[in-house]
């Protein structure tokens, strides 16, 4: 970092803390050659994400579209704007982290889906509605099957975690039967 002054590059830290509600670093700093203090700084560089949406348009990502089509599933189903705000972040920390300047709108769909889907079954339910452009009834039976398909597997993996070794050699297809037969029992 080059003095402001005398465009001396040595200079020491005297002071670092955070700023801007933790988004950077704030440096208080001394120039080795002229003795002037001066601050700096340090902030994370994000890649602009360009979304290409479905009819191929481009358009730079706006975290205020994604939240505001998450806050709108998620209306009276009790969870907090904080809340909601976080996993706006998580999906956006998520693209970032994918490192590419061109995101299509379908991958950020299925990013928010993923996250509603462990949050709140309605939300997602919502959601998924308008992001896959439902059509009509057949469309929602058809997410509600899939969302019974995926609980179904949580439990069939939660009884079959809880098995000992011993007892996993003695597993059949017939005593699987029974065992999904159990499960499904205790979710109805």
């Amino acid at each position: 970092m080059r003095c402001p002054f005398c465009q001396f590059p040595d200079n020491r830290v005297l002071e670092s803390r955070s700023a801007e509600s933790g988004q950077s670093v704030r440096r208080r700093r001394e120039c080795l050659r002229c003795n002037r203090r001066f601050t700096t700084y340090e902030r994370i560089e994000f890649v602009p994400i360009v979304v290409v949406k479905r009819n191929g348009e481009r358009e730079s990502f706006e975290r205020s579209k994604l939240l505001n089509g998450i806050v709108r599933a998620c209306e009276k189903t009790g969870i907090s704007h904080s809340r909601l705000d976080s996993l706006v972040d998580e999906i956006e920390a998520e693209l970032q982290q994918q490192g590419v300047r061109e995101v299509l709108s379908q991958e950020i769909g299925e990013l928010a889906l993923k996250h509603l889907q462990a949050l709140n079954e309605v939300a997602y339910i919502r959601f998924a509605s308008v992001y896959k452009q439902f059509k009509g009834a057949r469309d929602f039976v058809d997410i509600l099957n899939h969302l019974q398909e995926m609980a179904a597997s949580y439990t069939e993996a939660a009884t079959t975690s809880e098995v000992s070794d011993e007892e996993a050699s003695d597993i059949t297809p017939d005593s699987l039967d029974e065992r999904e037969a159990i499960a499904s029992s205790r979710n109805h």
